[in-house]
C-alpha cells in the first residue's frame, strides 16, 4: 500500500456541463467525492495525502471561478476543521498565500495551528501553487543563504534543495515523495504538480472526471500500483527480466 497518494483533481466543469449542472455544482460535488477519498486513505493505512486544489495556472480562468473555488476551499477547511483536530488529521497548505483571498488565508492559519500536533494523518492542501513556482522559491531562499554569507554554493545539493520545498515542512522526510500520482479526468499529464517530488512517483491516469471517481476507482488505482516494480533507477531482478 502506497504510503503517501497525490491526486490532481480535474473534470469538475465537464462533469457539470455533462449533468446539465452548474460549474459551483460540479465543484461541490467534487469536494464530497474527495472527502470520501480521505476518510478512505485514513481508514486503508495511507500516512499522506496531497490534492492539488487549485493551480497558479487556474488564475487564467473566469473571475467568477476562482472566486467559486477559493470560497468552496475556505468552506471546506472552516466544515472540516473539528474533524481534523478530533480525528488527527494535521492539515497543511502549500502554495503562493500572497495569491490567497485574506479570508482563505485566515481560515489555513487557524486549521494549521489547531492540527500542528497532530500525526495520524498528513494533508496536503495544494493551493495557488505550481511545482516551477515551489522550487524557485526553493533557490531563492537557498540564493538569501549564500548572500548572507551563511552558506557556500558549492555545498548546495539535492537533499538541501529538497529541504526547502514546501512540502518540506511538516517534517516528513520519504514520506514527502508521493508514491503515487493520480490524476482524473482523461488528461495524461502532470501540469506543473510536484514536479521535484514526483521524480519517482508512479503514474496512474483514469477517464474518470472527479466528480465520479469513488472507492472503486480508487481500488483500481492501487492494485494497478501493487503491481509494479518500484525500481528507482535500479535493474530489474533477473527473474523479472527474463520474463
Amino acid at each position: 500500500m502506497p504510503q503517501h497518494v497525490a491526486f490532481v483533481i480535474d473534470g469538475h466543469r465537464r462533469w457539470a456541463q455533462e449533468h446539465g449542472l452548474t460549474t459551483e455544482e460540479g465543484y461541490e460535488t467534487g469536494g464530497r467525492a474527495f472527502e470520501k477519498i480521505l476518510k478512505l486513505s485514513a481508514t486503508w493505512g495511507i500516512r499522506v495525502v496531497t490534492v492539488f486544489a487549485f493551480s497558479q495556472e487556474n488564475f487564467r480562468r473566469p473571475e467568477e471561478e476562482v472566486e467559486c473555488v477559493m470560497e468552496l476551499i475556505e468552506g471546506a477547511i472552516r466544515d472540516n476543521m473539528e474533524d481534523y483536530v478530533r480525528e488527527g488529521v494535521r492539515l497543511h497548505v502549500i502554495g503562493d498565500p500572497s495569491r490567497r483571498p485574506a479570508s482563505l488565508q485566515e481560515a489555513i492559519r487557524e486549521a494549521e495551528e489547531r492540527t500542528k500536533n497532530n500525526s495520524r494523518f498528513h494533508l496536503i492542501l495544494a493551493t495557488c501553487y505550481s511545482g516551477r513556482w515551489d522550487i524557485v522559491q526553493a533557490c531563492r531562499e537557498l540564493a538569501t543563504k549564500v548572500q548572507d554569507k551563511l552558506l557556500r554554493p558549492e555545498d548546495i545539493d539535492e537533499e538541501m534543495v529538497a529541504g526547502h520545498l514546501s512540502t518540506n515542512v511538516l517534517g516528513l522526510g520519504e514520506l514527502a515523495y508521493p508514491d503515487l500520482i493520480i490524476r482524473s479526468s482523461g488528461e495524461l499529464r502532470l501540469s506543473n504538480f510536484l514536479l521535484w517530488q514526483s521524480a519517482y512517483s508512479e503514474l496512474y491516469f483514469t477517464n474518470a472526471m472527479w466528480p465520479d471517481f469513488d472507492e472503486d476507482e480508487y481500488i483500481q488505482a492501487l492494485k494497478d500500483f501493487q503491481r509494479r516494480e518500484r525500481r528507482f533507477g535500479q535493474s530489474r531482478k533477473p527473474s523479472q527480466a527474463s520474463n
